[in-house]
């Protein structure tokens, strides 16, 4: 009988990984959401806009990655399993896919959490 002990730190390293990843993502993404921001901020004299477009944009990025995550989660093993009886030489995989939508996904909230906060504050300011 396997030890639970085991699995369970396999499952602590597997969801900090998994947190890294998306943390790491949202970092960029929250950089790359304030960095619009500001420039809708410097062409236009329309905080509120600027924040609106600015975060719709990053929510556009969010739904792309969890569509494209749920996408590999439900269609993953076929792809590969086509793949695979077609003989290709691809070295796309489930794995590799739900990742980089992961990443991605993580990019989006992380600029929608960047536009909410900073347009927060500077429209009090």
């Amino acid at each position: 009988m396997a030890d639970p002990l085991d699995s369970t730190d396999a499952l602590r390293q597997y969801l900090r990984a998994s947190a890294r990843l998306l943390a790491g993502s949202a970092v960029v993404g929250a950089v790359l959401g304030a960095v619009l921001y500001l420039a809708l901020l410097a062409t236009s004299d329309d905080p509120r806009g600027a924040s609106t477009t600015a975060f719709a944009l990053g929510a556009l990025v969010f739904g792309f990655g969890t569509l494209g995550w749920s996408g590999s989660v439900l269609l993953g093993e076929s792809v590969e399993s086509a793949q695979r009886l077609r003989d290709t030489a691809s070295d796309w995989s489930e794995a590799d896919s739900r990742r980089a939508m992961a990443r991605v996904a993580g990019a989006g909230a992380g600029s929608m959490a960047a536009v909410a906060v900073l347009g927060s504050v500077l429209t009090a300011l």
